[in-house]
Parts: C-alpha cells; sequence; structure tokens
C-alpha cells in the first residue's frame, strides 16, 4: 500500500505521532499535473501525472542550542514513514545547533479544509482551450506559420502540521503557456508566453495572431552593432530582471555589505529613493489572479529562508514605494540579528505606478527610435555589489522608427543592474500579468508594465535566434 491511499492530513498527523523529537514539522505536498505539447501545427503528446513528496523537519534541543535535521521523500510507503520520521531526527542529533533556530511557530485556527482531500488537475483544464488551440493551427497553416509548443497545469495542496498543532493548508493552481510561431524555412522565429491559473484566461487565436504580426514585422532584416539604444522592456522581460532583484534582497546580506542594497559604510539602502518614477513593487498573498500561500512554506533553511518559520503568516509587503527602498526579506532570525522588521518572502510579485491606460503598444507608437525586445534568456549575475546582470535577447529584437517597428534587428548580449534600471526608466505602461520567460520554472505569479529605458546598454552582439 502507497502513501497515496492515505488522505494528506493523516500522513502529516501519522507523522507528528510518530515523532520523538523536541520539535517537528510535517510538510506535505500533493501534486498533479496536466500538459499538452504540439510541433509543426499539430499536437503531440499529452498526460496527466499525479505524486506525493513528504518533508520532515524535527528539531531537537540542547545545551549548545536547537538543532535541525531534514529529510524529504516521495513516493514513500505507510511502512517507510516511520523510518522516514527516524532519519530527520537522528540528522537532527547529528548537526549542530541551527543557526537560525527559532520557537517553531505557534498553534492557531488551521484551515477549514485541512482534512478535506487535495485539489486535483486533470486533462479538462484543456476542455476549452484544446478546440481553440486546434483552430489556431489552422489558421497558423493558411498563414504559412508552424506553431510550437506547450501548455502545462500543475495543482499543489500543501498541508504543513506542526508539534504545537499547526495546521494549515494552501492549494496552488499554475498554469504556463508557451506559444512559439516559426516561418516555414525556420529563418524567423517569435514566442508569446501566458501564466494562468485555470487556462480560461487564455485566448490562443490573440497569441497566433500576435506572433503572426512579429514574423512580419522579422521579414526584413536591420543589422545593428553593440551600444546603448533606447528600448522598450515588455512586461516578461521586466519581470525575469525584477524577480532576480527580489531573489537578491535579502535583509542580512544587506547589513553585512554583500549586495547592491548594502550602504557603503554600514547599514542599507533602505529609505533611499531608487527609482526614477514612483513605482512600487510589492507582494501580496491574496492579489487578485496572482494569489498564493499566505504562510511560510520552507522545506529547507537557507538564505532568507527558514524551517523554524513554517507556518508563519506571510502579509502584504511593499518592497519598493513610490520609487523608494521599503523592505529587505527577512526570516524571525535575520530579523533578530539585523533589527529590520520580519519580512518572510512572499511567492508573487507586482510592479505598479505606471500609466494604466498605456499598451506597449502605444509606447511604441511614442518611439521616435529605439528597440522593442521579445524576452530575455540565460540570465546571470556578474556583480552582487551592483546586481548586474548579463543575459541575452531572445526570439525577436525590433527596430522601431517614427512610431513604427520597420524590421527585426540581430540578438544581443546585455550587461545590466535592474536597480540601476529603475533608476533610469522614463515611462512605465500599465500593469498586466505575465510570464517570465526565463524565470518560469521557478517563479510564475508576475504581473509589471513595460517600461522605456533610454539608454539600455547592448554590450556585445549574439549570433543566437
Amino acid at each position: 500500500m502507497s502513501v497515496r491511499s492515505s488522505k494528506p492530513h493523516e500522513i502529516v498527523e501519522r507523522a507528528l505521532e510518530l515523532s520523538r523529537a523536541d520539535g517537528c514539522v510535517v510538510i506535505a505536498d500533493e501534486r498533479s499535473t496536466a500538459n499538452l505539447r504540439w510541433a509543426g501545427n499539430a499536437l503531440t503528446t499529452n498526460g496527466v501525472t499525479r505524486g506525493r513528496t513528504l518533508t520532515v523537519v524535527a528539531t531537537v534541543d540542547g545545551q549548545q542550542g536547537t538543532a535541525s535535521g531534514v529529510v524529504s521523500r516521495s513516493a514513500v510507503t505507510v511502512d517507510e514513514l516511520e523510518p522516514l520520521v527516524r532519519a530527520a531526527e537522528a540528522a537532527a542529533r547529528g548537526a549542530g545547533p541551527a543557526e537560525d533556530a527559532q520557537p517553531l511557530v505557534p498553534g492557531g485556527p488551521g484551515s477549514p479544509d485541512f482534512a478535506d482531500a487535495p485539489a486535483e488537475t486533470s486533462s479538462a483544464v484543456f476542455a476549452d482551450f484544446a478546440p481553440a488551440l486546434g483552430e489556431a493551427f489552422a489558421r497558423a497553416r493558411a498563414g504559412g506559420r508552424e506553431l510550437y509548443g506547450f501548455a502545462n497545469h500543475e495543482m499543489t495542496s500543501t498541508y504543513v502540521g506542526t508539534s504545537t498543532g499547526l495546521r494549515l493548508r494552501h492549494d496552488q493552481p499554475n498554469g504556463t503557456l508557451e506559444l512559439n510561431a516559426k516561418s516555414p524555412d525556420r529563418s524567423r522565429s517569435a514566442w508569446a508566453g501566458r501564466a494562468t491559473r485555470d487556462f480560461k484566461d487564455v485566448d490562443p487565436a490573440a497569441l497566433d495572431a500576435e506572433l503572426a504580426v512579429r514574423l512580419g514585422w522579422a521579414g526584413r532584416r536591420v543589422e545593428l552593432p553593440a551600444g546603448r539604444y533606447e528600448t522598450l522592456l515588455p512586461p516578461t522581460a521586466v519581470a525575469d530582471l525584477l524577480i532576480y532583484q527580489y531573489w537578491s534582497a535579502s535583509g542580512r546580506d544587506a547589513v553585512e555589505g554583500r549586495t547592491v542594497f548594502s550602504e557603503p559604510g554600514g547599514g542599507t539602502r533602505l529609505g533611499e529613493r531608487i527609482g526614477a518614477l514612483p513605482l512600487t513593487l510589492r507582494s501580496d498573498p491574496l492579489e487578485p489572479g496572482l494569489e498564493c500561500a499566505p504562510f511560510v512554506v520552507a522545506h529547507s533553511s537557507g538564505g532568507d529562508q527558514s524551517v523554524f518559520d513554517n507556518g508563519l503568516p506571510v502579509a502584504a509587503t511593499d518592497w519598493i514605494r513610490d520609487g523608494e527602498l521599503h523592505r529587505l526579506t527577512t526570516t524571525r532570525h535575520s530579523a533578530g540579528l539585523t533589527g529590520l522588521p520580519v519580512a518572510p518572502a512572499v511567492g508573487n510579485l507586482i510592479l505598479d505606478g505606471g500609466d494604466p491606460g498605456r499598451s506597449l503598444d502605444e509606447m511604441v507608437a511614442g518611439t521616435e527610435r529605439g528597440l522593442l525586445l521579445t524576452c530575455l534568456w540565460y540570465i546571470r549575475e556578474v556583480d552582487p555589489a551592483t546586481l548586474l546582470l548579463t543575459g541575452l535577447t531572445r526570439d525577436g529584437v525590433y527596430l522601431v522608427e517614427h512610431g513604427e517597428v520597420v524590421g527585426e534587428v540581430n540578438n544581443f548580449r546585455f550587461n545590466e543592474s535592474p536597480v540601476d534600471l529603475l533608476g533610469r526608466a522614463s515611462e512605465a505602461g500599465r500593469t498586466e500579468k505575465t510570464l517570465p520567460r526565463e524565470w518560469g520554472d521557478w517563479f510564475t505569479r508576475a504581473a509589471t508594465p513595460a517600461l522605456r529605458v533610454p539608454d539600455f546598454n547592448m554590450s556585445s552582439v549574439s549570433q543566437g535566434v
């Protein structure tokens, strides 16, 4: 009999009963996925998968402090449940005191649906999307385009139980669509992506029409040298850059002088104006359409995440408020070390404060000469002190002249810091949900505007497509 034959909350309760440690946290992640893939205007594969991962955190008090041991396993049988708990306890006893040790979060009102069966996805999530995709295939075929891509929908029900009596549960839907259109000779390519909770807000016909326009733009090729160009960054590119900035916004690292948010000579840049525009970068677990877990779920400790904080409430937080640095991420431990407020990371990111009536097309129309990007790829850090990043443009860089796109240009390698970009951006459009192209495997719940940067640094020409 597999562990899946028992309800997740029963597994959590049983693991807690088996625990002999001074403290115990059990996290059960019940996951189901459904997917479609297509190539050359035809579906190629589809499937549905299900699985469960169980994480046990044991804490052991000692004279030197509290140690923690963490063990995660998937496909655990009922007979292996006790050995899993014992392995976590052994790991705790074999470890030294945990630097991030804190009392486990106290028990309180639990999730009313904690004992309910997990939410699941299935192929039914594509009931309306799949026929519309088939119609898009037909239009693309008639228009001389080939569509490639995939759609993936995942539902994860997370159950968190602790020896302090905490019983919390969160259901997280997560859908992504990536669509690539190519000319029959493969010389032209265009990409579009969407993040969705249920595929009810995704229109394949509209995406195909958008890609058809971009393939048309690519009918004329213009070679440009490296240099600084006025550049329009679409929401997906803005999200990719700001997500990396968000991941780099550790309060402890800033206090210790190791990041772009460190104040020279000591301290942090909190309260400093870092944006040229009055933009607000924020997270909110209750943000409509971008909802995420309202409490900490930490399968391991590291950076600004601590297993001792499991179940800690997560609140709406402004990281940058009206252009000023307002909060840095902290655990309870790092907040105590630094004197900063407790500010756990949240599973979404929103940049707003731009012109809500200004679309990307309208920003193009207002451009005398500049570049319009599609997305970014292979983003890597060069210098943490300035958060200088490098990466490549991908699937379409277009030249804009006198308010119109006049052709496609070569790809570039860029060198830019998202913090510097916020300081130089001269225009922001309306905020909209977007799929980060580079970080979409890890972070999909984002909403950002397009940004105009007067002097984006295209450091070298890239021959990639």
